[in-house]
């Protein structure tokens, strides 16, 4: 589990292709203490697996499903990532719960500025426009934001100084592919309001029933 709540950058150093899969290492451009092997670290908001961590060098693996719905297929070396390690059992939760599990890329339609902040536009697949809510919240490459306004198939942020001078948003232009995750919670609440109105209908054929109308002797 994760804040989007983005710890510092990392650099792409290397990367190889095994078939629909992809294997590569990351530099962290920041004091990345005491690395474990096998702990989950949120890359552009994916959800990693440590593999390796030497000479200041992290190794993950990405499979080709996530591959197929992530940017990650995208990234070349000297690339930037937006890092978050797992949160951290009694960790203040300055952003909001993020699973690192994307759901979808969209695209920078626009980014324009608005006094010290920055306003982007970004759009998506229509599909997913039940699961992002005015003023709620959103992870956009990892980063937990705040949805000003939105569409069927677009969504706004604002992005205030220190935000875009600490992560990969600075690099963002247009037709810049995006991981986005929607809220959690939401997408719970969605999931239940579906099963309940979706559950099977109890049978109105009962043994009385049969019994009344000649079934049974």
């Amino acid at each position: 589990m994760f804040t989007g709540l983005i710890e510092g950058l990392g650099e792409v150093a290397a990367i190889r292709h095994l078939g629909a899969d992809m294997r590569f290492g990351i530099k962290p451009l920041f004091p990345f203490e005491k690395p474990v092997i096998g702990e989950s670290v949120a890359v552009n908001g994916t959800c990693l697996t440590v593999e390796t961590a030497e000479n200041a060098l992290l190794t993950f693996y990405a499979s080709g499903e996530t591959l197929s719905c992530s940017n990650i297929s995208l990234l070349a070396p000297k690339s930037k990532v937006n890092l978050e390690r797992a949160l951290a059992l009694g960790s203040r939760l300055g952003g909001h719960l993020v699973s690192g599990h994307v759901d979808t890329m969209g695209s920078v339609q626009s980014v324009r500025e608005i006094g010290q902040s920055r306003e982007i536009t970004i759009n998506f697949d229509r599909e997913w426009a039940k699961y992002i809510i005015p003023k709620g919240s959103v992870a956009l490459d990892g980063i937990s934001l705040t949805v000003n306004t939105c569409g069927f198939d677009f969504l706004t942020v604002n992005v205030i100084p220190e935000t875009w001078k600490v992560t990969t948003i600075a690099d963002w232009h247009i037709g810049k592919k995006i991981n986005i995750e929607t809220d959690m919670i939401g997408k719970y609440i969605l999931r239940s309001r579906y099963i309940e109105e979706n559950k099977p209908q109890k049978s109105g054929i009962t043994e009385d029933f049969l019994r009344e109308n000649g079934f049974f002797a």
